[in-house]
């Protein structure tokens, strides 16, 4: 589906591509916590969520020195297998480890604006899988985008965009207050609340 914000990510420095993608990552947490919880796997969750921390910390931490290589090995070994799972959970927790494996490639590589869009992408078909498996159908793109998760969705992607487009330059503050917002909010991008 097409998003409107992808053509402006393009006037994004690095900083506020990985900040947005480090966003959309930090909402999509609670889909892969409760699928933790369901599938009894709590350290693949704490794994999860110690490599965002060290995205948090990059993007904060002047000369954070990370080896990301060895954060998207961690990854690869705890993203769900969607064979094995019999439950919807699976679909967006698979979707929030895909979100974070395409934040790791951009930091690793130092290409962010693909990776920006890519992910962009990621967190409304999350939005999107869940809305066609509750009515049991393909949506159109009109259905889609007439839906209010969807709206709701490109929403709130809207809003860390203009907060970020806002910055001059990189205010680590502004940062940090990205990541609380959503982390105390601590709502998922198709509506699930994680209770620690």
């Amino acid at each position: 589906m097409r998003n409107p914000i992808h053509k402006r990510l393009e006037k994004f420095e690095t900083w506020q591509n990985i900040t947005f993608m480090a966003c959309l990552c930090e909402r999509m947490l609670p889909n892969f916590q409760l699928f933790c919880q369901v599938a009894e796997q709590p350290e693949h969750a704490k794994t999860y969520q110690n490599i965002l921390n060290l995205v948090w910390e990059y993007l904060t931490v002047k000369g954070a020195k990370i080896n990301f290589e060895n954060q998207l090995e961690k990854l690869e070994e705890i993203i769900p297998d969607v064979n094995e799972y019999d439950f919807f959970g699976v679909v967006p927790a698979l979707d929030a480890c895909e979100a974070l494996s395409e934040l790791l490639h951009a930091i690793i590589a130092g290409e962010t604006l693909e990776q920006a869009i890519k992910l962009s992408q990621i967190s409304m078909q999350t939005v999107a899988t869940l809305l066609e498996t509750q009515q049991d159908c393909e949506l159109s793109e009109a259905e889609l985008k007439s839906a209010v998760e969807i709206q709701e969705e490109l929403d709130v992607q809207w809003q860390i965009y203009r907060t970020l487009n806002e910055c001059e330059e990189r205010e680590i503050e502004l940062i940090f207050d990205l990541k609380n917002e959503l982390r105390e909010a601590g709502i998922s991008n198709i509506g699930i609340k994680f209770n620690q």
